[in-house]
């Protein structure tokens, strides 16, 4: 009986294969003398079972941390102050603007608040000589 792969002994005795990184000595130098486990059979030798499904899911907290990348600030769409959200209103019920107008107008009062920290009365009284109608003298 023969224990050729080519037919003889139905009972094959099949020993696994010599590891193709180490060949078969468990252990691997380097050019600097150091001597490690052989990282593919583990040190056994001989080359290991492969699996078919290898799960490489992130399982560990670190992984889910958040980012430390900054939030998104929303733009500010409306004023800040009393008499910025009161001119603003004004302005928003205003019949005779269009709404590109409108939103200019606002938007410099919202920068108006950025720079100066409120609306002054100057402000004010200029941003109302834009929309309101002028009485005739």
């Amino acid at each position: 009986m023969s224990n050729s792969p080519y037919g003889g002994s139905s009972r094959q005795h099949h020993e696994p294969a010599l590891c193709g990184i180490c060949g078969g000595d468990g252990r691997i130098d380097n050019s600097f003398g150091n001597v490690a486990r052989c990282p593919s059979c583990g040190g056994s030798g001989r080359r290991r079972e492969e699996i078919a499904f290898h799960d490489v899911t992130k399982t560990k907290e670190a992984h889910h941390q958040r980012s430390n990348r900054a939030p998104a600030v929303e733009k500010q769409t409306w004023p800040s102050t009393h008499a910025g959200a009161q001119l603003a209103t004004e302005i928003r019920d205003a019949a005779s603007l269009t709404a590109e107008v409108k939103a200019r107008l606002t938007r410099e009062i919202i920068d108006h608040e950025a720079s100066h920290g409120l609306c002054t009365q100057t402000f004010i009284k200029k941003m109302r000589k834009q929309f309101r109608p002028q009485p005739p003298r």
